[in-house]
């Protein structure tokens, strides 16, 4: 069976996820945000606690918000680092990010793999799927996990709201047509997990999101 566990880290208010198999303990951290050391500590703690190994460190996209705990991850349990390869200029200019936000930054790892579309991925035989959803960012992507039916939206789909797309590299065009042809045909109940905020599901969304009405 597959597990969940939402941290919410920072004065972002930045979802952090941890996604487990109960059986094998195998798990992935995705768009770790914890800042301060007792948000480490949080997250550390979690995965001990429930015996876990981590072997990926995911990030939907490379935000300031969404990176901010990735050197930690990365040098506590040497995951494999993913991100989108679009996004790779936002990750090497992090320091220029957080510089714009008046924030320190523990500079992030160079990554280790590129998220696309054609990842053929699994957690501990349970298919996942990548769905590239540009818009916010030039190459984010959401993480799709069809068999427990939910998705990993980052910052493209919120409840109630959609990603800004007034910093660099975003398209308001590009993350409405994300959203309606790799998420809204999602099946109905599909449960979104975003980066910020509750959780939702597409039938919701499709009916209630303001930015989502024709």
């Amino acid at each position: 069976m597959i597990n969940i566990k939402k941290f919410v880290f920072s004065l972002f208010a930045e979802n952090t996820y941890i996604i487990w198999n109960d059986q094998s303990k195998e798990c992935w951290v995705i768009d770790p945000g914890c800042y301060e050391p007792y948000e480490e500590e949080e997250l550390s703690n979690f995965i001990t606690t429930n015996e876990l190994k981590v072997s990926r460190l995911i990030n939907t996209h490379c935000h300031l918000d969404h990176i901010f705990g990735c050197k930690y991850v990365k040098e506590k349990y040497n995951p494999i680092y993913m991100i989108p390869e679009k996004d790779l200029l936002l990750l090497q200019h992090a320091d220029k990010q957080a510089a714009s936000f008046g924030v320190d930054l523990k500079k992030p790892p160079e990554p280790d793999e590129f998220l696309a579309e054609n990842n053929l991925l699994s957690l501990d035989g349970s298919p996942v799927e990548i769905l590239e959803t540009p818009g916010h960012t030039p190459g984010e992507v959401c993480i799709y996990f069809g068999e427990e039916n939910f998705c990993i939206t980052g910052d493209v789909l919120f409840n109630g709201g959609i990603g800004r797309t007034d910093l660099w590299g975003g398209s308001y065009s590009a993350l409405i047509n994300s959203i309606k042809t790799k998420l809204l045909i999602l099946p109905p109940e599909t449960v979104i997990y975003p980066g910020h905020g509750p959780d939702s599901t597409i039938e919701y969304e499709k009916k209630h999101n303001s930015f989502l009405q024709d």
